[in-house]
């Protein structure tokens, strides 16, 4: 490569990092409020346009109607769960990358390392342990919901 073209790519190579850098910088800004436009006719907060969840210029987006005749209760719950069942997948998604890398660490690492394998190798008290465990986990927080 000539001179003028390693000039000409760290002047570009410098200003592909300073945009990269400014863009950063949305990220600690305080987001804009715009006014979203208000086309449901429900009085409940669950569902309404302006509620969590709306995003502009869509409003509240709920293509199959599962939110038709809920109360704010019900919909809390449903975020609830929603966010919950994500939580789980993604664990779920790391353990069996782990578990397909050969890594179990239980059992002295003597399951498959093929998860699907590996959960008809777990023995019964494997799996008691692993629903009692989620059940405790159901019942602590509804114990904590009901907290004042």
């Amino acid at each position: 490569p000539h001179p003028e073209q390693k000039k000409t790519s760290a002047e570009m190579l410098r200003i592909i990092a300073f945009l990269a850098l400014l863009s950063s910088t949305a990220a600690f800004t305080p987001p804009t409020t715009s006014p979203v436009r208000t086309t449901s006719l429900s009085a409940l907060a669950a569902w309404r346009d302006d509620a969590l969840g709306a995003i502009p210029p869509v409003g509240y987006f709920d293509p199959l109607g599962l939110s038709n005749g809920k109360d704010d209760a019900t919909m809390n719950l449903y975020r609830e769960a929603e966010l919950k069942h994500g939580r789980v997948a993604m664990a779920a998604c790391l353990g069996w990358y782990v578990t397909a890398a050969g890594v179990h660490p239980a059992f002295n690492s003597q399951l498959s390392s093929d998860p699907l394998k590996a959960m008809k190798e777990l023995p019964l008290v494997g799996w008691l342990q692993f629903v009692l465990g989620c059940g405790a986990i159901e019942w602590m927080a509804g114990q904590i919901k009901k907290r004042p």
